[in-house]
């Protein structure tokens, strides 16, 4: 009868369980994430290479009308329609590499990757409408220069009509609202955080920025071209409109610039307010004092928390951290919590690295 508790040497030791996907576990809100792309980082790479093909072909048009109407606007589009293109090449790339998984030393992962991206299609075209706007600065010093109207009117509502394509590819309308910690929203920095604004990927409002700060241009250059080919004798419409548009695109870019250098700089989330995280961990049962509070994003949709959590010595510290890290991933949506529990003590009051960073 007790050999029957012993597992006879000939026979085969048993297989080790496999390790079984759980609705809940024991410390993760979310789900174990599958491998690969996101469903909206799928639609995001489907809608930047889409808008990458339209582009190149229209790109290729309008170097060749430019070159062959002489005209420096339609150059500074194809030239700008050139910075979109290695902008999206290099959002694809870095979708793709945000797919990998963390490692040791990544531990977090490649999510930054996409900030990234949209930080150098910024950057390309701030450099690229700064030689643009060197050369037009050029020509209006000197008028030895001659501009076929016909082709350039032809090329320049051909470009429009590229544009409004390739917006049409990239705009996105982004899931419901939502405060899941998957959940893509965005709000503006004048907007409180129960207002919030939908919005995708960071790559793909990147390169819809750029496209309409391109339409905006390529309008400009229809109404010059409509100009130069009825009073060729106002051919300064070109350098003009290539100047006037120039900056246009460059100032649609600061919005995208100022919440990748947010991200970059690792500043609170601008959908999230510091004070309404600290007073929902402080209204917890049995949190007398919170500490270390850390707020920060990796991307703009994915949000990390870190604080301490000073408790009273009657408190179930399970339960506190239970409630505290439901309420951070239900009520602001953060994809990663890190608490730490620990019971309060009277001269946390008094000490300076325990008190909260003053207002920016």
């Amino acid at each position: 009868m007790c050999n029957s508790l012993f597992t006879e040497p000939s026979e085969a030791l048993p297989e080790e369980p496999k390790p079984v996907e759980m609705s809940f576990h024991h410390c993760h809100r979310d789900p174990q994430p599958q491998p690969g792309l996101t469903p909206e980082r799928l639609q995001a790479q489907r809608q930047l290479c889409a808008a990458c093909a339209v582009c190149c072909i229209f790109m290729a048009g309008e170097v060749v009308g430019g070159y062959l109407a002489h005209s420096l606007a339609i150059m500074t589009d194809a030239a700008h329609l050139l910075a979109d293109v290695g902008s999206m090449m290099g959002s694809l790339f870095s979708l793709w590499l945000s797919t990998r998984p963390a490692t040791r030393t990544m531990t977090f992962g490649w999510h930054r990757s996409e900030t990234l991206g949209a930080l150098a299609s910024v950057v390309s075209l701030w450099m690229v409408t700064g030689i643009l706007l060197y050369l037009a600065f050029i020509r209006l010093l000197h008028s030895d220069y001659h501009i076929e109207g016909g082709a350039m009117l032809l090329t320049a509502s051909i470009a429009v009509c590229a544009n409004l394509l390739m917006a049409f590819v990239l705009h996105q309308a982004g899931p419901p609202h939502s405060h899941g910690s998957r959940g893509a929203e965005y709000a503006p920095l004048e907007e409180g955080p129960g207002e919030t604004l939908p919005l995708g990927n960071t790559s793909v409002r990147a390169a819809f920025v750029h496209v309409l700060g391109d339409l905006l241009q390529s309008l400009g250059v229809l109404a010059a071209s409509v100009l130069i080919y009825f009073k060729p004798q106002y051919k300064a419409a070109d350098p003009i409109s290539t100047f006037l548009f120039s900056i246009c695109a460059l100032g649609s870019t600061a919005p995208t610039l100022r919440d990748v250098l947010r991200v970059l700089m690792e500043g609170t989330p601008r959908s999230v307010g510091f004070e309404s995280v600290r007073d929902s961990l402080l209204s917890v049962p049995g949190v007398r004092a919170t500490h270390e509070l850390h707020l920060w994003s990796l991307t703009l949709t994915y949000h990390v928390a870190s604080a301490h959590l000073a408790i009273d010595s009657t408190a179930d510290p399970e339960a506190v951290l239970a409630e505290a890290t439901s309420r951070l991933h239900s009520r602001f949506g953060f994809s990663s919590c890190t608490l730490q529990v620990e019971q309060y003590q009277p001269e946390m009051a008094q000490c300076l690295r325990c008190r909260e960073p003053p207002q920016a």
